[in-house]
Formats: C-alpha cells, sequence, structure tokens
C-alpha cells in the first residue's frame, strides 16, 4: 500500500516473519538500534519474531518505520487469551512526527483485530502519547506473569496497554514468562 506523506511517497508491506529476507531482518534491527540509542537489546530484537511485520519504505526502499506483533497468552479471571502483543516498534529519528508510525500501528491494530482477542504493549514515554491517540488504554488493574516457579506479581511494573479489551481490572492480569523483559 503506497501513501504520500509530507510529500513523500512511502510503502506499507506486511510479512511473516518467515517472508522477510535476511537483509530486510537486519535492516529492521539496525532500525531499532538508531531509533532507540543503541538500548535495544538483542532479546527484545528476539521478542518481535514470529509474527506479523509492519514495514514502511520510503520510494527508493530505505526501511524507514517498523513494528510487529507476535502471539502470547494472558490469565484473566479464569480465562486463557490469545493475544496480538506489538513489539519492536521504531521510526527512523529524521522521519519521526510524519505519521509513520501511525502507519505501522494501523497495520498491527489490523491484525490484531483480525486475528486475536486483544492487543497488548509496553509502551516507551516516547511512543505512548501515539498510542493512547489512537485508542489504546491503560491496564488500571495488577500485573505479573505465570512464570517457571509460580505466579509473580509485578507491583512495580508499568502497565501494559491493550487494545480492543473489556476486561475486567478486579482480578489480575498475568502474562506468559519469557526471558529478558516479560512486558
Amino acid at each position: 500500500m503506497c501513501a504520500e506523506y509530507g510529500g513523500r511517497v512511502t510503502t506499507l508491506r506486511t510479512a511473516h516473519t518467515s517472508d522477510l529476507a535476511p537483509a530486510e531482518l537486519r535492516a529492521a534491527r539496525a532500525l531499532m538500534d538508531e531509533a532507540f540509542d543503541g538500548d535495544f537489546a538483542d532479546a527484545d530484537w528476539d521478542h518481535g519474531l514470529g509474527g506479523v511485520h509492519a514495514l514502511v519504505h520510503d520510494a527508493s526502499g530505505v526501511l524507514l518505520a517498523h513494528g510487529s506483533v507476535v502471539q502470547r497468552r494472558i490469565l484473566h479471571n479464569g480465562l486463557s487469551l490469545r493475544i496480538g502483543y506489538v513489539e519492536a516498534v521504531a521510526v527512523r529519528p529524521d522521519r519521526q512526527r510524519q505519521g509513520l508510525g501511525g502507519q505501522v500501528m494501523g497495520a498491527l491494530e489490523r491484525v490484531i483485530d483480525r486475528a486475536y482477542v486483544l492487543g497488548a504493549l509496553s509502551a516507551s514515554d516516547e511512543g505512548r502519547r501515539l498510542y493512547l491517540a489512537r485508542g489504546w488504554q491503560e491496564w488500571k488493574g495488577a500485573v505479573g506473569s505465570l512464570g517457571p516457579d509460580g505466579v509473580i506479581l509485578m507491583p512495580d511494573e508499568e502497565p501494559p496497554l491493550l487494545w480492543g479489551a473489556a476486561l475486567d481490572p478486579a482480578h489480575d492480569l498475568l502474562i506468559d514468562w519469557r526471558d529478558g523483559d516479560i512486558f
């Protein structure tokens, strides 16, 4: 899908990790390092693999923005819910505030709406405004994980943002365990 932002033509593409060429994955990984000023670990990158990626390129093929949505599970009020968890969202620093993040999120939200019960993400301070403006809502209840040794409540964890959720904050939101950052 082509779009024009600020007089510049961009192309949005969605693809599963398995359909991306090694060069595309390297470009997306490099974008994470650039956009997060080197503060994006290999474990963070690994969390964004295995799902659907949204990539925005300029007319010459340069990657400008990226995000992915991967499947995770949350336990809530006695139910195990299949969710789309948004990872690795970034826009080149010189192209931020030009609608590219919105293009990426629009594509990822469509995937969530069609394939998952709800969406979730952990927002950076810089990205939080974008997500809230798009209708993501902050979880107001307790969070934790179902880890190798059972339930681990995380009272100091920044609450995730949720998409399309009508969950009761009186019940904990427990997300599946993983290496690195849980949320």
